[in-house]
């Protein structure tokens, strides 16, 4: 669920799901000492390569002469480059036909330079020069005709930069980007496995830890601080007490744990580059009636999800299927509270949030590949929520966690 990051700079065995199975499926041990992160094996150079003349491909096929893509998620996941973004342009032009070309500034380019994965001219410009100017004249002596597609996350001031240099025409490059990153490889796939793992493992050490009179942010710590001696980058560890349960992103209202506490963490790290996103709710001490009905109710809202995703349906369908089972039960209708006020899920794998996402106004087809967080949650304003969410990958034969689901409400993890 969490959709933001503390970082500034970007730096196996799954469950087939039969929902009884999943109930019923034992947590991987985890032993003392054990580090999964190094097991983690970065994306190789050939990958990249694949990932750059499949783009390409789809570039010729739709008569695009180059796609644009800036510093982020995009620009490693096709150059390996790690670089943040700010009022200096760094960026990649991959022409329909061609090796890449990399623009930055000249005294940025040694540091560029040193996480380039992909074979790639430099192309450097002089704080006095302007680098829209560098990139519409690589643009244009680049051979290949038509539009100039840029990656979708590009921010307003180059798209104008380049329009104002060049003659092309400027495109959304969104369904050429998606169409690869949409998918993920094998190798993908067991990165987004351990870091999973990784999520899991501390959620376990830190459900253990909790002690009453602790604070939201002496949870967070304990959470980060596993993350790391397990071998995962922590990019969020949220945690919800008591009445901030009830909103999804919680409240600036401080809460201890006390006796009855309802514990809403939302955890999510990268390892390689690829990223997790668990959430568990459980109460400190003995629960009431009330708090364990919601929660049977949000556990049986996982498996309805996964009970509707097969290859060729709706994503729309998944968060629909949820909402008339919640609203059989008097929660609702639709996004209103009590009940489900978020979508019941979302697309990951470098990024926290991609598309597709479990929502009824997209109507993508699940497809082999697909990743997404499975998040049906249910909060009651003034009272208490309760979320729990894995993330799971679509195959032929269904999807596929990459985390056993939680048990009980007396073991969550």
């Amino acid at each position: 669920m969490a959709g933001w990051s503390r970082r500034a700079m970007l730096a196996g065995g799954a469950v087939t799901f039969a929902a009884s199975a999943l109930r019923a499926a034992p947590g991987p041990a985890v032993l003392s000492g054990a580090r999964p992160g190094a097991k983690a094996r970065p994306i190789s150079r050939e990958e990249r390569l694949v990932r750059i003349a499949k783009v390409q491909d789809l570039m010729q096929r739709a008569g695009v002469a180059a796609l644009l893509v800036e510093s982020g998620s995009s620009l490693v996941y096709f150059t390996g480059v790690r670089w943040w973004r700010s009022e200096r342009v760094t960026a990649a032009v991959i022409p329909a036909k061609g090796q890449p070309v990399i623009v930055t500034p000249f005294f940025e380019a040694p540091s560029v330079r040193e996480t380039l994965a992909v074979p790639a001219d430099i192309l450097t410009w002089n704080e006095d020069e302007s680098p829209f100017a560098l990139i519409a004249s690589t643009l244009r002596g680049g051979g290949n005709a038509g539009p100039i597609a840029v990656e979708q996350t590009t921010r307003e001031f180059i798209v104008d930069g380049l329009q104002r240099e060049g003659t092309f025409k400027v495109v959304s490059g969104a369904a050429l980007v998606d169409a690869c990153r949409r998918f993920k490889s094998p190798a993908e796939i067991e990165l987004m496995q351990i870091a999973n793992d990784i999520t899991l493992a501390a959620l376990r050490e830190v459900h253990a830890g909790v002690r009453q009179g602790m604070t939201a942010k002496d949870i967070s710590a304990m959470m980060e601080a596993a993350t790391a001696r397990l071998g995962g980058a922590s990019e969020f560890a949220m945690v919800l007490l008591n009445e901030a349960s009830a909103y999804p992103h919680g409240s600036r209202t401080p809460e201890v744990v006390r006796e009855g506490s309802v514990i809403l963490m939302d955890c999510g790290c990268t390892v390689e580059d690829y990223q997790s996103d668990i959430s568990r709710t459980w109460v400190f001490g003995e629960p009431s009636a009330r708090q364990r009905k919601v929660w049977q109710t949000v556990r049986r809202g996982q498996d309805v999800v996964f009970e509707a995703a097969r290859p060729g349906v709706p994503v729309a369908a998944l968060d629909a299927a949820v909402r008339r089972s919640y609203e059989k039960e008097g929660w609702g209708p639709a996004f209103a509270l009590p009940g489900l006020s978020h979508r019941a899920g979302h697309g990951i794998g470098m990024d926290g949030h991609e598309s597709p996402y479990l929502v009824g106004n997209d109507q993508t087809a699940l497809e082999p590949g697909m990743c997404f967080s499975n998040e049906p949650g249910l909060y009651i304003p003034g009272a208490f929520g309760v979320r729990l969410e894995d993330c799971w990958v679509m195959t032929a034969a269904g999807p596929k966690a990459f985390t056993p689901l939680a048990r009980s409400l007396e073991y969550p993890i």
